[in-house]
């Protein structure tokens, strides 16, 4: 059975332009998609839009981000700096 994904999980993309790169969900719209960034390509100010079924959920989460998210705080660095702590556990 597939982990849910949910808002701070890590998520790989499997389809589209940007397949293979690691995102954080930042909020869900229903069950259906999910809104994420990577802080780099895909910038927090304008979070690309997602169907579930074109995610891959990793087993990292990033809980912190969700919350300065939610606080209205979260900056592009944060996010990156999240995302480089996981990319150096992830095998190849």
């Amino acid at each position: 059975m597939k982990a849910p994904i949910a808002k701070g999980n890590l998520v790989i993309s499997k389809k589209g332009r940007d397949k293979g790169r690691l995102f954080v969900v930042l909020y869900m719209v229903g069950a259906d998609f999910a809104f994420l960034c990577d802080g780099d390509l895909r910038k927090v100010s304008r979070p690309k839009k997602k169907k579930c079924l074109h995610l891959a959920p990793t087993a990292y989460a990033a809980p912190e981000v969700a919350a300065l998210y939610e606080a209205g705080r979260l900056k592009d660095s944060d996010v990156r700096a999240a995302l480089d702590a996981v990319r150096q556990q992830l095998p190849n």
